[in-house]
């Protein structure tokens, strides 16, 4: 195997994967990229047994082959290197070190056998569909944020995908949820997605896809199995397993009949929730909601701090049914509202039941909060 890339091009592609290494060095192979030349494309593979990555990038080969080479190391030499320079790396075979030059700088990289590297890119994925990458990343941002990383349940360790239906549409659902809070967002069904499984999409998976879409303005490719799901970008395709487990029948914990609605501007509910949540230090103290005729009292109290509140008026709240006091822990309202844009809508039963959270003017996402005692 021979090939010659810029310093950029080949830096970039480094970057993407080095996530994806495995950093503890149980199995040494999977410390390595693995690098291939072949019909004039040059491909950089990563895997630590639950995901891969392969990136195909820009090259001039010069000899058809492949090898594997210590990706951590390879990443920090290629960075050292001065831009615009030209990287040639020749590996002759066998047991042979990876040569690498640029300009008159030298080095050479002990290899590991291509036969040892994993494959999980083998197999059939039956489910096939495309959705914009801008509808992939709000289905992302606007639930992550809701995975458990309680590891005893780990059918929470993820995003549930699945076909749905909502009001008579077919929809793709993405529901994220760790016992506390609940996330469910929509998008229309994509062509070829009516007849996929619903599958449990690990959190490290979702976290790297997301990094992936950071850039790409197309659409992005994914296909499924019951066991593998595969999302390609552009020239970046990761192949990731599911999480072999049931999802919970979160429909359930959905309530129906909350009927006090309370509306409030985002921007002025969100900085008051920070401003009476800085009293105190701990992460589960709860913040009280008091709510009157189009009036909000938020407030927090701490044995050691003292006390804080802050009132929102009409201008800012709009609420017509009964006066209600009800907690949530601060750190869950931010990161509820922070998916919001616009006005929020809460929707109480009473101080004790779930609340349903939701952008006041649209429909493709929903929120559940648990209720803290206050």
């Amino acid at each position: 195997m021979k090939f010659t890339a810029e310093r950029a091009t080949l830096l970039k592609a480094l970057a993407h994967i080095q996530s994806v290494v495995e950093k503890r060095h149980t199995i040494p192979i999977l410390a390595n990229v693995m690098l291939s030349v072949r019909d004039g494309q040059l491909s950089l593979t990563a895997t630590d047994m639950e995901i891969a990555i392969v990136e195909e990038v820009a090259a001039m080969p010069t000899r058809n082959g492949a090898t594997t080479a210590p990706a951590a190391t390879l990443y920090e030499i290629v960075r050292k290197l001065p831009e615009g320079a030209q990287v040639e790396l020749d590996h002759a075979g066998g047991a042979a070190q990876l040569s690498l030059r640029a300009g008159r700088f030298a080095t050479s990289l002990v290899v590991l056998p291509v036969e040892d590297f994993p494959n999980l890119t083998a197999g059939t994925l039956p489910h096939r569909f495309a959705l914009p990458a801008r509808a992939l990343r709000g289905l992302i941002d606007r639930t992550r944020f809701a995975i458990s990383t309680e590891e005893t349940r780990y059918y929470l360790n993820g995003i549930y995908l699945h076909a749905a239906e909502t009001a008579g549409q077919r929809t793709l659902r993405a529901v994220a949820t760790d016992g506390h809070r609940l996330a469910r967002v929509e998008e229309a069904l994509p062509d070829g997605a009516g007849g996929m499984p619903g599958v449990i999409i690990p959190r490290k998976t979702v976290n790297e896809v997301r990094k992936l879409l950071e850039e790409f303005t197309g659409d992005a490719e994914i296909a499924l199995s019951d066991t593998r799901i595969q999302f390609r970008a552009g020239p970046i395709t990761l192949t990731s397993k599911l999480i072999d487990g049931t999802f919970p029948e979160y429909e359930r914990v959905i309530p129906l009949g909350n009927d006090k609605v309370l509306r409030v501007g985002k921007k002025e509910f969100s900085e008051a929730v920070a401003r009476v949540a800085a009293i105190s230090q701990e992460r589960a103290r709860p913040v009280k909601l008091s709510l009157e005729r189009d009036a909000l009292v938020l407030s927090a109290s701490s044995p050691e701090q003292g006390t804080a509140s802050e009132e929102l008026d009409g201008g800012t709240v709009t609420y017509q049914a009964s006066p209600l006091e009800i907690g949530f822990q601060a750190r869950f309202l931010n990161d509820v509202t922070e998916q919001i844009e616009g006005d929020v809508e809460f929707c109480f039963a009473d101080g004790s039941a779930p609340t349903i959270v939701r952008n006041a003017g649209d429909t493709s996402a929903l929120y559940v909060l648990m209720p803290m005692r206050v």
